[in-house]
């Protein structure tokens, strides 16, 4: 039996509410799409699409809006948002290619175009099921249940090509449903051009995989397996490229990066911002192993500053994906630094080194994290919370340097209150006082003031 889990009571009434009204006027609405599949896996739904049969476009608009604030937002597509809610409400409608990328469609409601032909425009038969809630009756014309129990993704027509977003929708669904593409599907996948895909829509299906997937690994080899990793150079020039058997018995760095993915979405925190940004660095943290790969003379493989000369190719992989600038300067800091924790620990580093690493990176709490990933990503054997990371996890809290940087004690205002003007003296003092206290010169304002006098005193002398 179909149960729809929805978690806000406003949205459950509202459809609830949709469904009644169209069956009261003489047509019958219908939950779709992910709805339905995510029912079936008993998961919450935070949104509903229901699709409603035999009512026109007009007398459905009139309908509704007599009940509810509609946005108009979609409207030319056939579909209805209610204001305020995740809710959409659509006509069926038969599409037709005319011309590149997402926009290129003819669009036709069509409320009498029935279950079967309007399920063959949706994308995966997991996602072509519909529900009537007020009848209970689950049409699935496509074998969607069936599929779903297998864990298999199966396009549902040869108008899947149309889109060529489809396919980065294969992969985060195979990565959040740990599903297996059937081998018709990953031929056509590999037949389909990106069509210059907007940034935004790429980035949204890369989001939902670093964010929801729950075998990330899955989506990486779905990408790989259908052509698709060739749009993405930086992540293509890691697939097949050896690594060190005896520090990385899984196999390439491709490989890892995939299992390093694993272990993050095992640890995620349910921050969006956070995970987002520590995903990204697990993504990135090896791509720069291709420029410096090395092979010793004993046939070790050695991949020497790997990480720090990855910067351009972090930035322009991160800032290809998304609009978001910011992201980049985020992440890139923690793929700079993630072998850091572990040499820190195998040097016995002091406290000094363990400030200068927070100074340097501002989030030591982020860079644990992506540590944790790049260690456990080495195979079932590997240790997903190192002993390298339990120690400076300790010693930062201790330090209080665990997410953010060292905060200097001496500001601009001592030296003012010092006469010392603003120029090139005043900020190598700043300097030099904040470099001391990284060193553990001096633990507090006083402290620190009492060094400032020392050096103020020492050059007046």
């Amino acid at each position: 039996m179909v149960e729809l889990r929805v978690t806000d009571e406003a949205l459950r009434e509202a459809t609830d509410r949709v469904c009644r009204l169209c069956r009261d006027a003489g047509g019958r609405a219908w939950v779709v799409g992910g709805g339905v599949r995510d029912a079936l896996l008993e998961l919450p739904l935070a949104d509903l699409d229901i699709e409603v049969h035999g009512i026109d476009a007009a007398d459905l608009e009139s309908l509704l809006s007599d009940h509810f604030d509609l946005d108009a937002v979609g409207r030319s597509f056939g579909v209805l948002k209610i204001r305020g809610l995740p809710l959409d409400v659509s006509l069926p409608r038969t599409e037709s290619k005319a011309g590149l990328g997402h926009k290129g469609f003819l669009i036709q409601s069509d409320p009498q175009l029935g279950l079967e032909a309007a399920a063959r425009r949706r994308d995966f038969t997991v996602n072509a099921m519909a529900f009537d809630t007020l009848t209970g009756d689950l049409e699935d014309p496509l074998g969607g249940q069936a599929d779903l129990a297998a864990g298999v993704l199966r396009h549902c027509s040869p108008a899947f090509a149309d889109d060529p977003l489809r396919v980065l929708r294969g992969m985060q669904f195979v990565a959040r449903f740990e599903l297996t593409a059937v081998p018709d599907t990953v031929a056509l996948c590999r037949a389909i051009e990106p069509e210059g895909l907007a940034r935004e829509r790429i980035w949204q299906e890369w989001r939902k995989l670093l964010l929801q997937g729950r075998r990330p690994s899955l989506g990486l080899a779905f990408l790989r397996d259908t052509g698709w990793l060739e749009h993405f150079p930086p992540l293509a020039a890691l697939d097949g490229l050896p690594q060190d058997p005896v520090h990385h018995p899984e196999g390439d760095v491709y490989t890892h990066t995939g299992l390093a993915l694993d272990v993050f979405a095992d640890q995620r925190i349910g921050d969006e911002t956070e995970d987002v940004i520590v995903g990204l660095a697990v993504l990135c943290h090896d791509l720069g192993k291709p420029l410096v790969q090395q092979t010793e003379p004993d046939g070790r493989i050695r991949t020497p500053g790997h990480a720090e000369q990855s910067e351009a190719l972090v930035h322009g992989f991160v800032t290809d994906l998304t609009s978001q600038p910011s992201l980049a300067r985020e992440v890139w800091p923690l793929v700079r630094d993630h072998g850091r924790p572990v040499s820190l620990h195998d040097q016995h580093a002091k406290n000094s080194a363990i400030r200068r690493l927070a100074s340097d990176n501002g989030r030591i709490d982020r860079l644990l994290r992506v540590v944790r990933a790049d260690r456990g990503g080495r195979g079932p054997a590997s240790d997903r919370d190192p002993a390298a990371v339990r120690w400076l996890e300790e010693r930062s809290f201790e330090l209080k340097v665990m997410d953010g940087r060292p905060e200097p004690l001496v500001q601009g205002r001592h030296l003012v209150e010092r006469g010392v003007k603003p120029g090139k003296r005043y900020g190598e003092l700043l300097r030099r006082c904040y470099e001391v206290q990284l060193d553990g010169g001096f633990g507090d304002l006083t402290g620190g003031l009492e060094y400032l006098d020392r050096i103020l005193e020492q050059e007046s002398g």
